[in-house]
């Protein structure tokens, strides 16, 4: 059985019409109180380091509560996923490093221009970029 901490390999290449990899933003929003989210924070960070074309932040809801603005996180760890320019994904995911290591993956393999979650979702993820100065 592959432990939580397991990463599988990384995807191969972005194809030249899909946005570059360095692009990509995974962000999980948390908060400090909650203890799912401080066994999962070791385990994001594995999967940055594992994945330096991709940037990973840590953004806690509470004391950053002007990036989560009026999202309702209702499950923790939240994540968010975006390819530099559209937000692809936003919602709870299980605190393991694959389920997240194969989201990546799926979402970066899709076919460009496909459907995001939503405004929200959108919303959230710029002004995590506009925070995080990119």
């Amino acid at each position: 059985m592959q432990s939580p901490a397991a990463l599988p390999e990384s995807p191969p290449p972005s194809h030249p019409e899909r946005p570059a990899r360095g692009d990509w933003w995974a962000v999980c929003l948390c908060a400090a109180w909650c203890g799912t989210c401080g066994i999962y924070r070791p385990l994001f960070d594995e999967l940055a380091r594992a994945h330096p074309d991709v940037r990973f932040e840590w953004v806690d809801i509470e004391d950053e509560s002007d990036i989560a603005g009026d999202l309702d996180v209702e499950t923790f760890p939240t994540l968010l996923i975006a390819d530099g320019e559209r937000a692809l994904f936003l919602g709870p995911l299980l605190p393991q490093a694959p389920v997240l290591a194969r989201l990546l993956a799926s979402l970066q393999a899709a076919a460009p221009g496909s459907a995001g979650p939503g405004g929200e979702a959108q919303q959230v993820f710029e002004r995590v970029r506009a925070a995080r100065g990119a």
